[in-house]
């Protein structure tokens, strides 16, 4: 039976996604690119060897257009004769773009793949793909007559649902700052140097819960009250995640053939689940791909030793931990996009990085990676230790 495994994991440092940010003033397709070089120089692998370079991005317009996976792997010196694919699964680009490699893989259809993702938000801003235009449709206003809801209001509606308030998400925000700075060295060891630039801009380890409660709520908007009276209003920028800039990217092979190669994996797929959920509250979708994987697997939520849920906003995690009654110690034990970020079409690469690591640390044998996703979908991915 063919097995894909990760052979190596790495991942740009994550900057701020705004004008002056650490990586603003690269071009997306440089930051991918130099992502790129710096995998195949780690692993050594030959580039002739690549049979697909398979990129997440989301804001797939401008500097980021015209399937920037291919021209990231031209910009990269990889052989003319590597192609590439670029998708958009919205917050879980990068997160499929593994899964599609290393279900390649497992098919037979490829024996060496790259699976990647960047996005630059400072310089591609989110929404810029729609040209103020209507991208849903009649048939689809049809069917929810009073319209989706930005996910900030989604954000506020799992926190109304579990009865999250403002003080559990701020001291979940925190945590994530203050776990992230005492893993720098670990995070780091898979963040490669672009510029002189080696660390994620957005971690800050002064952070306290006075300051987090200073801050103002960030999407109240009282033209709502009549449609979700339960609202209490209390998602801020602190207890959400950052916009971001940055890229990551995965050499996943086939087992025999990595160890033919001399290449030592890291770790190892064994399972996928995909689901849709509600629209409106739109990021609940890691409970049920959590419940669909494990149950697909055999498994229970006690079976994994470690968790990278993606910290959208700090409601998801802790509605996914109350629904889900997974070990919190398990859960993002680096920190999260609270406070590492989240540039949306690569952060599924920080999170797996961040799973590997936790594995090879002695966490235990699986980890399992889910992603809530805009228009509620969620992937679920499941690795072993090799």
């Amino acid at each position: 039976m063919r097995r894909a495994v990760i052979v190596d994991i790495l991942r740009t440092p994550f900057g701020k996604g705004r004008e002056g940010g650490a990586l603003s003033h690269l071009h997306p397709v440089d930051l991918y690119a130099r992502t790129l070089q710096a995998l195949l120089a780690r692993t050594g692998i030959d580039p002739d060897l690549v049979e697909d370079v398979i990129t997440g991005c989301v804001i797939q317009v401008g500097e980021q257009a015209a399937n920037i996976g291919r021209q990231a792997v031209l910009a990269a010196g990889l052989p003319e004769t590597v192609p590439s694919v670029t998708l958009d699964r919205k917050c879980g680009s990068a997160q499929q773009a593994m899964d599609f490699a290393a279900q390649g893989v497992i098919a037979g259809a490829y024996d060496v793949v790259i699976a990647g993702g960047v996005e630059m938000m400072s310089r591609v801003s989110m929404k810029s793909n729609r040209m103020g235009k209507d991208n849903m449709g009649p048939m689809f206003h049809a069917r929810y007559p009073d319209g989706l809801v930005h996910q900030g209001i989604s954000a506020e509606l799992i926190a109304a649902k579990w009865g999250l308030d403002r003080d559990a998400m701020d001291r979940f925000a925190l945590r994530s700052h203050q776990l992230a700075d005492a893993a720098r060295d670990r995070i780091g060891a898979d963040v490669i140097d672009i510029d002189g630039v080696t660390a994620d801009e957005g971690l800050r380890p002064s952070s306290t819960l006075d300051a987090l409660g200073g801050l103002r709520i960030a999407f109240q908007d009282d033209a709502l009250h009549d449609r979700f009276p339960q609202i209490n209003w209390s998602v801020t920028a602190g207890n959400s995640s950052q916009v971001t800039d940055g890229a990551g990217a995965a050499l996943i092979m086939e087992e025999s053939l990595a160890l033919k190669l001399g290449l030592t994996p890291r770790a190892a797929f064994a399972g996928f689940a995909t689901v849709g959920d509600d629209p409106v509250m739109m990021l609940t979708g890691p409970i049920p791909a959590t419940a669909k994987l494990l149950a697909r697997k055999g498994l229970t939520i006690d079976d994994i030793a470690a968790f990278e849920v993606n910290e959208a906003f700090a409601s998801v995690v802790l509605a996914w931990q109350a629904e889900t009654g997974a070990d919190p110690d398990r859960v993002n034990r680096y920190g999260g996009a609270i406070a590492l970020g989240h540039p949306v079409g690569a952060s599924g690469m920080r999170l797996m990085a961040n799973l590997v690591a936790a594995l090879e640390d002695g966490a235990g044998r699986y980890g399992l990676q889910t992603m809530c996703e805009s228009g509620g979908m969620a992937n679920a991915t499941l690795i072993e230790r090799v």
